[in-house]
């Protein structure tokens, strides 16, 4: 009894007619989100490089956020977590996610506390 696999990306909003097809529509799917981070970050547009959110450039936060998008489409389609029970998928999800959320907020934390010795302290900026 062979396992079937839905041939669906988008939640269902695409549909293909083969694993192979849906291979090529994921791989484009990437291609287009890698693109659009490559753009950015040869462009660095002065919107988004020049105004912060939560002591942060906009335009890493959209790094951020592109990247989770790659790995979280990358574990749901070729690692095939679409096809597996709703606890197993929350797990290997949400872990990482809040995982990563901590990590920003300690590295954001501690830059700031880094930031502010430098400014206040005896040391000067001579790097």
């Amino acid at each position: 009894m062979a396992h079937e696999h839905k041939l669906e990306i988008f939640r269902g909003l695409l549909k293909f007619k083969s694993n192979t097809q849906k291979i090529w529509g994921v791989l484009v799917f990437l291609t287009i989100v890698t693109g659009v981070e490559v753009v950015l970050g040869i462009t660095k547009p002065y919107v988004l490089t020049s105004n912060t959110f939560v002591g942060m450039k906009i335009l890493n936060w959209i790094f951020i956020a592109l990247t989770l998008v790659k790995a979280y489409y990358i574990a749901w389609d070729f690692m095939h977590l679409r096809d597996e029970k709703n606890s197993l998928r929350r797990a290997v999800v949400w872990t990482p996610i809040f995982l990563v959320s901590y990590l920003i907020f300690i590295l954001l934390y501690e830059a700031d506390y880094i930031y502010t010795v430098f400014r206040d302290g005896f040391v000067t900026w001579d790097f």
